[in-house]
């Protein structure tokens, strides 16, 4: 950084990063989301897709005004890291933060955006994805209804949906993550 006398400011830090321990849990759902048949891995195959295009593009500038909020009023019951193991194989690393919501239960924006997904997937169940811009989006899974639509501008605040239990689950949840630049973040944690 060059400071108004022309002199140069160096702001780097070194940063340590130690490696983390998660613990692994074992899950029992329904075979079909373990072992998915051909019209299966088709529709997860084009929601990859999907996905892949909404994240590549935001909006260049900030569609938030202040501090992000937690979408729902419960307390988080798994977070970020955990290996799961469904029907005995280990199949995901959970990439979230779960809240403990009965089915039913208001899921409000966390802040302010844009709604570029609002549809049901195959393992996210009924999702919604908000765009806050600058490559920073927060994602919204599990939900019983959807009161959202793709295009909508969104405040904070604001009802997207009902928690539920769709898509990939063991019971009612919200599922909750924050993605920014293709990296999936929580309170502690990121990943690729």
């Amino acid at each position: 950084m060059r400071l108004d006398g022309g002199s140069v400011l160096d702001l780097s830090r070194t940063v340590e990063i130690h490696p983390a321990a998660y613990r692994t849990e074992s899950i029992t759902v329904q075979p079909k989301f373990v072992e998915p048949g051909p019209e299966a891995l088709k529709q997860i195959e084009d929601e990859v897709k999907l996905k892949e295009k909404i994240f590549a593009a935001s909006a260049k500038e900030p569609l938030w005004p202040s501090s992000f909020r937690a979408p729902v009023m419960a307390a988080p019951t798994d977070s970020f890291g955990v290996r799961r193991m469904f029907n005995g194989k280990l199949a995901s690393i959970h990439k979230g933060m779960d809240f403990r919501a009965r089915m039913g239960t208001p899921v409000r924006a966390s802040n302010s955006g844009v709604v570029v997904l609002a549809r049901p997937l195959y393992y996210e169940g009924n999702c919604v994805i908000i765009d806050h811009g600058l490559g920073l989006f927060t994602l919204s899974m599990h939900l019983s209804r959807i009161q959202v639509h793709e295009g909508q501008r969104v405040a904070t605040g604001e009802l997207l949906g009902l928690s539920g239990a769709t898509g990939r689950v063991t019971g009612p949840h919200l599922h909750w993550a924050v993605r920014w630049e293709g990296l999936i973040w929580t309170r502690r944690r990121c990943s690729g």
